[in-house]
């Protein structure tokens, strides 16, 4: 990669607001500045399927035309925002990583958390990468092929949301829509080392739904806790679209981010009592414990008790997959992920009794969390029990693994339950690849998720990568 990074690229959504309002800094600028930094270094990463330049730079013109007459329109004004392929988009063609979805018109409408983001004056700049119907924890695609790890172009940045936060981590965007249905914001804040969270089942409104049903959320990827959470207070207002969305309430998920965690009873399960995590990953996510800890938590290392939930996820997940797929013409399912088509097969042989068992067990899954966080505020866990492997293969372990989820443990199951989760950076192997620290909840505690990793990014500020010496 070419080129030094701009001090736009990086500079945190609120600040960036903030000169706007004091007539210091343009919109037009920023946004220029985000389409040079996307054609400078996406050429090594692959993060971006559409880049609307034209449109972005009339919406970046706009911008400034209200900032000027100190009349912004929202609380994104002029901010440089990416979406994910498969969120749709008035006037794009969502393709979804899918090579069968080429004739697909324009959407006619925005989706709510890009619908909210341009009522805020957001500048939409582009889509990012995802694989096939975001059916994995990858992001490599037929359509668009393998995107990269900005600290290590041969390694993945994990996924479904892959794009977005490579994005994220290289200054592209300032903020990064994606989604999560099993870990696909977590797990690329994880491997590229920005911060990612999925809020409440339900605080975020989705339309259409997602074919993953319940298990799927929209979330922000960024590079600090307070950008996402200026995302969330835009994408958590109230859709009518939704109907399984939370009651509108207007909190602010900014207001706590300084509270501390100072006497909160924090869980730490280093494995869930059931993954098995390497060595120095284990290690890393010990001393980020401390670091909570230092801080005035009260940390007690306990597993909340339940087993793998995998089967029961995937009981969920792949029928899904075969919804999806079976909306493809036949002739044309050759050229999809033989990944997806693998697991589609599996779903249309999932009885009925066997999701009923499913849907049971989630029940039962959800009713245990609740119970276990009548002790404890928090649960902390490894975000990944490995760091970033080889970009284009879909495992880790050839030999010993079969699905995705079995190298991403502590991810699906907080989908199946609904809870707020995130991932914060906490440090670096010896090889320089991120690992990161996932901090979960109680259902609609989402400030308190916030505000524990506002406090841990207090004392350990998120490292970027410098674009001009990503490993190759």
């Amino acid at each position: 990669m070419s080129g030094e990074t701009t001090n736009t690229c990086y500079m945190p959504a609120n600040r960036l607001v903030e000169l706007y309002e004091l007539k210091s800094l343009s919109p037009v600028e920023v946004v220029q500045e985000a389409l040079a930094r996307i054609a400078d270094v996406d050429g090594d990463v692959n993060a971006y399927c559409l880049v609307d330049e034209e449109v972005a730079l009339a919406a970046a013109k706009a911008s400034e035309d209200r900032w000027m007459k100190g009349e912004p329109q929202g609380l994104a004004d002029g901010v440089p925002v990416s979406v994910k392929d498969i969120v749709l988009t008035k006037g794009h063609t969502v393709r979804r990583g899918s090579k069968t979805t080429g004739e697909n018109a324009p959407d006619r409408f925005d989706c709510p958390a890009v619908g909210r983001f341009r009522e805020h004056g957001a500048v939409i700049i582009g889509r990012t990468t995802t694989p096939e119907h975001g059916w994995k924890g990858l992001c490599d695609s037929p359509l668009t092929g393998i995107t990269r790890n900005p600290w290590d172009t041969s390694k993945t940045p994990g996924g479904s949301s892959g794009g977005a936060a490579a994005s994220a981590a290289l200054g592209m965007a300032h903020l990064n829509i994606g989604t999560d249905g099993g870990g696909s914001v977590r797990i690329p804040a994880a491997f590229t080392g920005v911060f990612g969270c999925k809020a409440t089942f339900g605080r975020v409104p989705v339309f259409p739904p997602s074919a993953m049903g319940t298990l799927s959320h929209v979330g922000p990827l960024t590079r600090t806790v307070e950008d996402a959470a200026m995302m969330l207070n835009i994408m958590a207002q109230p859709d009518s679209r939704d109907w399984s969305a939370l009651p509108y309430d207007p909190l602010d998920f900014r207001s706590e981010l300084d509270l501390g965690v100072r006497h909160l009873n924090v869980a730490y399960s280093p494995n869930l009592g059931y993954a098995e995590v390497e060595p120095e990953v284990a290690a890393i996510v010990a001393d980020a414990v401390k670091v909570l800890e230092g801080l005035g938590a009260m940390i007690e290392e306990v597993d909340p008790g339940f087993e793998d939930p995998k089967e029961m996820f995937n009981a969920h997940w792949d029928l899904g997959a075969a919804r999806l797929v079976d909306k493809v013409p036949e002739d044309r399912r050759a050229e999809m992920d033989p990944g997806l088509l693998r697991i589609a097969e599996r779903g249309r042989q999932l009885t009925l009794a066997r999701h009923a068992d499913a849907v049971d067990a989630r029940v039962e899954l959800g009713r245990k969390m609740n119970l276990f966080h009548d002790t404890y505020d928090l649960l902390v866990t490894p975000a990944m029990p490995i760091t970033a492997f080889t970009a284009g293969q879909d495992l880790a372990d050839m030999d010993t693994q079969e699905d995705w989820m079995d190298w991403s443990p502590f991810t699906y199951p907080f989908n199946l339950t609904g809870q707020p989760a995130c991932v914060v950076p906490c440090g670096f192997t010896e090889v320089g690849l991120p690992v990161g620290l996932q901090i979960v909840g109680p259902r609609y505690a989402d400030l308190l998720v916030m505000r524990a990793a506002g406090a841990f990014e207090h004392v350990r500020p998120f490292q970027m990568p410098d674009a001009a010496n990503v490993t190759h």
